[in-house]
This record gives structure tokens, C-alpha cells and sequence, in this order.
């Protein structure tokens, strides 16, 4: 095929491409991106382009193949690898709300009703919001494990009552 007849069958097929461009991204100005990237990939490799093959599946394929790589791209990008001991940033709260102002006062609200607990209910599920183990605050405490747990859940319970306004 000579390259004045690949270009117009390839022009002839924008109007497809931008509509298949648009159902597979969603996005308006994504979609012409990945149109400009097809048209421009179709030109690149228009050497490998065989007579006998559909024109029109071949730069279809070609568009979906950039499409799912520009994706994959996206996600490895995003892709977090937390190499501390303990996987500290992965467990850590990806929104903790403190950046807004009602988040800091929700902060400061929670910090008082949980430090009006008497100890016995206060430094286990400080403790525990801190993150350690239900066996872990047994072992320093020295109490049994149930005897944690139980207080953990009604400082669950009493800090649910105090800050029911929030709800």
C-alpha cells in the first residue's frame, strides 16, 4: 500500500478512533490524546502494516493496546512500596482529616473525651489506637488479655456516647 493511501485510510478513521478513544478513557481530552498517540504510532509502524491484514482492526488493536499500557503505567506508578520495619506507611491513614479545620477540631475533641477516661480504660485503648497488640498491652499492663479487650471495646463504647454529636 503507498503511504498517500495508508494516510487517508488512516484519516478517514479519525472520527472512529476519537468515539472508541472516548468510550475506552471517558475523558474528553483523554480521548484526544489517545487518538494523537494511535494516529501518530500508525504512522511510525506503517513499514508493518500487511495489505491482506483489516486496516481498520489493526489501528483499532493499536489504540487499545496504548490505551492498556498508559493504564498499567498508571497503576505501577501508583503503586506503593513501603520498605520500613513493619510496613509503618502502609498503616498508616491515607485521609486522616487533620488538613481541613474541622478535622483538627474533630482531633482535639477526640484527644479530650479519650484523656477523660479514668486509666483503666484510657491507656489500653491509647495504647491501642497507637497500635499495639491486644497481647502486647496485656504483657505490659499485666492483666489478661481478656480483661484488655473488654476495656478497649467499652472505651470504644463511652468515646461512641461522648462524641455522638459528630454522627
Amino acid at each position: 500500500m503507498s503511504s498517500k493511501k495508508f494516510q487517508s485510510k488512516l484519516m478517514s478513521l479519525q472520527s472512529n478512533l476519537l468515539n472508541f478513544a472516548y468510550i475506552l478513557t471517558s475523558n474528553r481530552d483523554d480521548a484526544y490524546d489517545l487518538l494523537q498517540d494511535t494516529t501518530l504510532k500508525a504512522l511510525d509502524n506503517e513499514d508493518k502494516y500487511v495489505d491482506n491484514v483489516n486496516f481498520k482492526g489493526w489501528v483499532f488493536t493499536i489504540m487499545r493496546n496504548i490505551f492498556i499500557n498508559n493504564y498499567r503505567k498508571v497503576v505501577r506508578a501508583s503503586t506503593i512500596i513501603d520498605q520500613t520495619e513493619d510496613l509503618y506507611h502502609l498503616n498508616l491513614s491515607q485521609d486522616s482529616g487533620f488538613e481541613t479545620p474541622e478535622g483538627a477540631y474533630a482531633a482535639k475533641e477526640i484527644n479530650e473525651a479519650i484523656n477523660s477516661f479514668s486509666d483503666e480504660y484510657r491507656i489500653p485503648f491509647s495504647m491501642h489506637v497507637a497500635g499495639y497488640k491486644y497481647n502486647e498491652i496485656a504483657e505490659e499492663m499485666n492483666l489478661p488479655l481478656g480483661t484488655v479487650k473488654s476495656r478497649i471495646f467499652f472505651a470504644r463504647q463511652k468515646l461512641q456516647k461522648i462524641l455522638n454529636d459528630y454522627r
